[in-house]
């Protein structure tokens, strides 16, 4: 067997259930999809073809018949996009284009491009049509003669196409002919993703069509196309990400950071002379002025200045989020974490250039090969050390680190991967260590700000989310998380430090109390673990007073930096650990009346109303999600200020964790809620809120609304009238939907009991 057994049962079942789903097209659709392709531009046709015709059907991007352009941009019908992506990078890719601004033929590379005259195009053309068809013999003789040489086959097509054997979009072509022989991953680099993180060693030979040797053989033994085991393994091990050795040691003493970077979650190294390098371009400019600061602050070899610049910037720049980082200290693993956010300097220690960290495993190991050990920060290629990384990451427990840096206790049952919302909340808060949800009202954003600050800090502190935790350990996370409400009143004293009054032996007198900012940076430095402040209505507040001298020390790069406060005196700073989640109602103000500094400080995400939250919900007939979505348009069309942000959020129809199911509760928010918010935005515009709500709801000359439809036993009239400005709402699928089930369910109930007569 070609794969392991458990393995092999674990992808037979997602492929199951992506079947099941929808989410693969059938195997008839894609034999269908193959032919199309196959008798439009296949060897046959390709030979009838010459001259300007074979030019502009192989290479003419602004012809949607090319062949260029069904490789990398068709997606329709006939071919969907569903076969391997070719993107990115000009059009030189193909070896020839035409220019859009001159409509010349070019040729070349991007530094040099050469003007080709037509019949020099033409030859071109015929050339890489030959090419195609020679390829495709070497195919047709592979599958005549059952082979399975597949590096004798990456030779041969090697021969046959030197020009296009080994691009995109040849290998691409190819492999929509011959879906039976090639698999539909167009770069190397993706073939040997895949095969690492299914613990198949790749090939030895370079080249795209050997590693369809471990393909094929594999969708054989699984009973499925390439197309979808391709697809499936997508849908698996997620986006490419590459694999790295960070070293946690340096210098004579060989320092030990390990128990700091296993503690705080993050990989780190030293240079400290080098100071804050956020600014650093991702070019090659970037790596000439980290060259530089190396230089002037570090006397050495030019050679190993040079390649500690490279290694410098590969940690700054060319990590990305999601790669996995092995931290080593020489030829020993102690943890495999994947890197959850950008580079970030830390003052006053020297492992000070950082990138955080979720560890996936603290296990000892060695490598089975030699690997990067003399550099700090290395990519790693050879198979056999990455195949063992991901063997050693834990399938069914995930890691915590609680207390002291040496306690380190695995939980099993890990907790889900984060939902879209609060993932990109805790992308934001990485990178600038504060964020603000802002939106129209009833959008979730104080749901979304506390339900986010639980779970990170449930993660962190206890290693399982937040609906896993036990009563004790809810407890003990009050500590992790605090919120206030700004108000106009709401002022320095009460966020920072302020006198309160206080009476003693029956004098009043002040007393200087710590605000709830200063109290929560002091749980932050004695806890050593993340710690969320969420603040309500963050907008209603005078920022530039409550936060005084905060809007510096809150600064990501600032962290750490000491001030000291005018009223006790005492030198405060804001730890690293310390993360704000504010919201703001755009409907009072918008975020470009935001103080500028505060702006420049937090990251912002907006939320907008989402008629797709509230499902398929149908009350009394009326659909809640489309009727909020339509009422959301008319809106934007008659409101006259700032309508997008006065807009109507979906929470105002959802109760608990789902959306309204109870035709009272509709009623009382259309009443007590919805009909208020609009009178506001309306703004006595009695003519506007009547095109908004509909004729039969609002009295416009009488400039009111009409009671008598809130009245109980009206219910079924006061849906009708919300619907009278979308009356084919009712003829919705989910609406009718809706209605046969009421009549199922009403003559269920009708009939007589089993073995009874009336």
């Amino acid at each position: 067997m070609f794969l392991a057994p458990t393995l092999a049962d674990e992808l037979k079942r997602d492929h199951a259930r992506l079947v099941e789903s929808g989410s693969l097209p059938s195997e008839a659709d894609l034999r269908r999809y193959y032919d199309t392709f196959a008798a439009k531009f296949g060897p046959a046709a390709l030979r009838r073809l010459d001259g300007v015709e074979l030019l502009e059907t192989l290479h003419a991007h602004g012809n949607k018949d090319s062949l260029v352009y069904w490789l990398e941009f068709k997606n329709d019908p006939e071919l969907p996009a569903i076969f391997g992506s070719i993107a990115g990078g000009s059009a030189l890719k193909f070896g020839l284009y035409k220019r859009k601004e001159t409509g010349r033929w070019m040729t070349g590379s991007p530094v040099q491009q050469e003007e080709l005259s037509l019949e020099d195009a033409i030859s071109m053309a015929r050339s890489h049509r030959d090419q195609f068809v020679a390829a495709a013999a070497v195919l047709d003789r592979f599958r005549a003669s059952g082979g399975d040489d597949y590096e004798a086959l990456q030779k041969e097509i090697e021969r046959a196409a030197p020009d296009i054997a080994e691009t995109a979009w040849g290998h691409k072509y190819l492999s929509l002919l011959y879906p039976d022989l090639l698999d539909d991953y167009h770069a190397p680099q993706y073939q040997r993703f895949h095969l690492i993180k299914l613990l198949q060693k790749p090939p030895l030979t370079e080249g795209r069509y050997v590693a369809a040797g471990a393909f094929i053989p594999m969708a054989r033994e699984l009973g499925m196309p390439v197309n979808h085991l391709s697809r499936l393994l997508n849908e698996r091990h997620g986006s490419l990400h590459w694999y790295y050795r960070v070293g946690t040691s340096s210098g004579n003493e060989r320092r030990d950071e390990w128990p700091a970077m296993r503690h705080g979650n993050f990989v780190a190294i030293g240079w400290p002379r080098l100071k804050d390098l956020s600014a650093i371009e991702h070019n090659q400019a970037g790596k000439e002025r980290v060259k530089a600061l190396m230089a002037k602050h570090y006397s050495n070899d030019p050679r190993a200045l040079g390649r500690s610049a490279n290694q410098i910037f590969k940690f700054v720049t060319t990590m990305n989020v999601g790669d996995l980082v092995l931290a080593a200290d020489g030829e020993t693993v102690l943890g495999i974490g994947r890197i959850k956010g950008d580079y970030q300097y830390t003052p006053g220690v020297e492992f000070c250039h950082r990138r955080p960290v979720e560890w996936l495993s603290i296990d000892e190991w060695k490598m089975p090969e030699r690997d990067g050990l003399m550099t700090t920060v290395h990519l790693l290629t050879k198979p056999a050390v990455l195949i063992e990384a991901e063997r050693r990451i834990p399938k069914n427990r995930i890691i915590r680190v609680d207390g002291d840096a040496g306690d380190d206790r695995p939980l099993t049952a890990p907790p889900r991967p984060l939902d879209e919302m609060p993932a990109r909340i805790e992308e934001v808060l990485l990178r600038k260590g504060q964020v603000i949800l802002y939106g129209p009202p009833g959008t979730g954003k104080t749901y979304w700000a506390l339900r986010t600050a639980n779970e990170l800090a449930a993660r962190a502190w206890f290693g399982r989310s937040h609906t896993d935790l036990t009563d004790e350990q809810r407890e003990t996370l009050k500590s992790a998380v605090m919120t206030c409400t700004f108000h106009p009143a709401y002022g320095y004293e009460d966020f920072l430090e302020g006198f309160r009054p206080v009476e003693r032996a029956g004098t009043l007198g002040f007393e200087r109390r710590d605000g709830v900012f200063k109290r929560l940076c002091d749980d932050a430095r004695r806890h050593r673990k993340p710690v969320y402040l969420v603040i309500d209505e963050i907008n209603r507040g005078d920022i530039p007073r409550i936060f005084g001298e905060l809007l510096t020390l809150l600064e990501k790069s600032k962290r750490g930096t000491e001030c000291t406060l005018p009223l006790s005196g005492q030198r405060f700073s804001v730890p690293e650990n310390v993360f704000v989640i504010g919201t703001m109602n755009t409907a009072d103000r918008s975020i470009a009346l935001l103080d500028a500094a505060l702006r420049r400080r937090f990251g912002f995400i907006e939320l907008m109303p989402d008629g797709n939250a509230l499902g398929d919900a149908v009350v009394k007939g009326l659909p809640l999600g489309p009727w909020l979505m339509e009422l959301n348009k008319r809106i934007l069309q008659h409101v006259k200020r700032d309508a997008r942000n006065l807009q109507v959020g979906h929470t105002y129809f959802m109760h608990g964790s789902g959306p309204l199911t109870d035709v009272r509760r509709l009623v009382q928010v259309v009443r007590e809620d919805l009909l208020p918010l609009l009178e506001e935005y309306c703004y006595e515009d009695y003519e506007a809120l009547e095109k908004i709500l509909g004729g039969s709801l609002v009295k416009r000359e009488q400039r009111g609304i009409e009671e008598e439809l809130f009245k109980p036993g009206r219910e079924d009239d006061l849906v009708d009238a919300l619907l009278l400005p979308t009356p084919d709402l009712k003829a919705t699928g989910v609406a009718t939907r809706s209605d046969a089930e009421s009549n199922t369910t009403e003559e269920d109930e009708g009939d007589d009991p089993p073995g009874e007569t009336p």
